[in-house]
Parts: structure tokens; C-alpha cells; sequence
């Protein structure tokens, strides 16, 4: 079968994970890197072998050789891309989150329905190893009913700047940046029931902590601009099948070590995937805990979007269709959308 020629649009950091994971599958060829820095596009392309470099992603859907684009770009522009690009005929991976508000994730949908090309949403922890094993238990029934999660992505340190802090490119702060990662993989676990209800808060206490030293942190590809978004939010969400999520997120916390940890609990078992995957029962009644063999027992960055992007392929080639459709991207944004309006007004949000 022949390759499917990428396109990489935005050139940023996060941007050289699916470059790398592309020049890694035998079935793509990296055909042009985009960026409205058209400098960054130029240095990422000759990197990676990229023919082509452009600042407009216009030029990139207006090439007949193009298959397939990955959407690396600010928040705000991943609905008006990705709906342009499926329009062109291409294939679409866009980076979470699907975008910033329910009218455009819906817009996205139905672009996607429309022109039946895959448009898959890049929840990466979907394809992680510790996370595929659990979900094997999980489908199997080894856990029952899941009825209750907790989800917490918490970083002392951590607001990346740049797009990141600005509300009009992010959408937000680390709930739309960090909490779509661990409400996904939680929800994806849960068997992704129906939202019912949402309350939620938001704080904006301790800022970018800019003042700190001696500790580095992730940045931006450009950091500097405002700092409009959130420092701190948690959420309470609860599901028409009677389960319910909790979830706790931050870019600045007074704590003394950056935290991840999600934990599930059903009624026939129990599981923790992060910071390492574990799992808890009862047998003869006497209650056991169980400690996989795998390679991984935490989400592992490389591998986890290798699986990814590999995954993306086959749909591309029609071998598969995608785990993470957009109608999970329509869904995740009803959440998050409805945890900042909960914050805002002090109220709980029914769907």
C-alpha cells in the first residue's frame, strides 16, 4: 500500500513528538511542516526531511498530495483547521483539546460526518501501555461497574506561558490543558457514560509564580503575554448511569511535589493506572492486591504517542477505525466547558 503523506501543522513543541513518531512509521512520508513562524516551519522541515514548508495551512489543504495533517496549533484554531482540512479531503489528527467551546467541537463533528475522513482527537493516554493493559480487565469485567473515579494532574510549577497563559488561544488554563488528559482516560475507562451534571471551581491565586527560581519547568515554544488563565480547578462530575468523577487540576499549587494519580473503583474490583498501574479484588474472601508484569506501569510520553500516531495510520489506510472518534471530542468539551461555567457562576450545571 502506498504512503501516507503528512503534513504537520504548527511547528511548536509539542509538534516534534508526531514528527518523530511519523519519521518512525514506514508507512508515512513527511511531506510538509506548517507554521505562521515561517522561519520554525523552514528549520522543523529540513530537521525532519520535510519538501515542503509554508506559514498559511491554506497552502497546505490546497496541495493535492497531502493525505493526511496533524493539528499542533494553538486551541483556538484547532476547530477552524480541522474543519477546513476534512473539507479538503484530508485525514485528521488534531492535538487535544478538540477545540475551545461546544459550538465548535459540534461544527467539527459534523465536518467529520460530512466528509468521511477519520478525525481522530489525540487523548495520547489512550494508547499508552499501562492503560491498554487495564482496559483489557476493565472490558473483560474484571473491575464491574465502575461507579466512582478520581482524576488529579497537579504540578507545583508548571503554566508553560506563552498561548498556554492566554485565555483568547488556550481556552484555558490546566483544566483545558492538563484535566482533558486525566478526565479522558478516566471517562474512557468508565465506559464513557453520559454527563449529567457538573459542579466545578476555579482559582486564580498564585499566578504564573514567575518570581521562582532554581526550579525548571516546561515552557512554550514562545513564552511571554498575559497570564488570563486559571491556576487551579477541581471538579465533582456526575453520569446518568449514577457514577460520578472527581477530578483536580493545577498550573501553580502550593504543594510539595508535582502529583498525577487516576484511580477507579467498581464494585467487582479496583484499578489505579497512574502514577503506576495497580490493581485491587477479593478472592475466597480475602481481599488481594495485583501488581501487572509490563514493560510500562506508567504512561510512557515516546511510546504512548508512537502507539498513537501509528494508530492514526491504520485508520488512514482503512485497517481501523479510530478509540478516539470525535464524538469523545464533542463530549470532553461538554465537561470541561461546563466545569469553567460552574466556576464562574458558583453553581451546579445540568446537561
Amino acid at each position: 500500500m502506498s504512503k501516507i503523506r503528512i503534513a504537520v501543522i504548527g511547528a511548536g513543541s509539542i509538534s516534534d513528538v508526531h514528527l518523530n513518531a511519523y519519521k518512525n512509521n514506514k508507512e508515512t512520508e513527511i511531506a510538509a511542516i506548517c507554521d505562521v513562524n515561517e522561519e520554525r516551519a523552514r528549520q522543523k522541515a529540513q530537521a525532519y526531511g520535510a519538501g515542503k514548508a509554508y506559514a498559511d495551512y491554506r497552502q497546505v489543504l490546497a496541495d493535492p498530495d497531502i493525505d493526511a495533517v496533524s493539528v499542533c496549533t494553538w486551541n483556538n484554531s484547532h476547530a477552524e483547521i480541522s474543519i477546513a482540512s476534512l473539507r479538503a479531503g484530508k485525514h485528521v489528527l488534531c492535538e487535544k483539546p478538540l477545540c475551545k467551546t461546544v459550538e465548535e467541537a459540534l461544527a467539527v463533528e459534523a465536518a467529520a460526518k460530512e466528509s468521511g475522513k477519520t478525525l481522530q482527537v489525540g487523548y495520547v493516554r489512550r494508547f499508552g501501555m499501562n492503560a491498554q493493559v487495564l482496559k483489557q480487565f476493565v472490558d473483560a469485567g474484571d473491575l464491574g461497574e465502575i461507579y466512582y473515579a478520581k482524576a488529579s494532574c497537579l504540578r507545583r510549577l508548571g503554566n508553560p506561558g506563552g498561548w498556554f497563559a492566554d485565555t483568547e488561544r488556550s481556552g484555558g488554563g490546566p483544566l483545558i490543558d492538563l484535566g482533558v488528559h486525566v478526565i479522558d482516560i478516566a471517562w474512557y475507562m468508565m465506559g464513557k457514560p453520559k454527563v449529567k451534571s457538573v459542579t466545578g471551581n476555579t482559582y486564580k491565586r498564585l499566578g504564573n509564580r514567575g518570581n521562582i527560581r532554581h526550579l525548571s519547568y516546561y515552557k512554550a515554544a514562545d513564552t511571554g503575554g498575559p497570564n488570563t488563565v486559571e491556576d487551579m480547578a477541581n471538579a465533582l462530575i456526575r453520569f446518568e448511569n449514577g457514577a460520578s468523577l472527581f477530578v483536580d487540576v493545577s498550573f501553580a499549587l502550593h504543594a510539595q511535589e508535582d502529583h498525577i494519580s487516576v484511580k477507579l473503583y467498581g464494585d467487582r474490583g479496583g484499578a489505579e493506572l497512574e502514577p503506576k498501574l495497580a490493581m485491587a479484588t477479593e478472592k475466597h474472601d480475602t481481599m488481594l492486591n495485583i501488581h501487572p508484569q509490563i514493560d510500562a506501569l506508567t504512561f510512557d510520553f515516546a511510546n504512548g504517542f508512537q502507539n498513537e500516531i501509528d494508530h492514526f495510520i491504520d485508520c488512514c489506510q482503512g485497517r481501523a477505525e479510530t478509540i478516539c472518534p470525535v464524538e469523545d471530542g464533542v463530549e470532553m468539551m461538554k465537561m470541561l466547558s461546563a466545569i469553567y461555567e460552574s466556576g464562574a457562576r458558583g453553581a451546579e450545571i445540568r446537561l
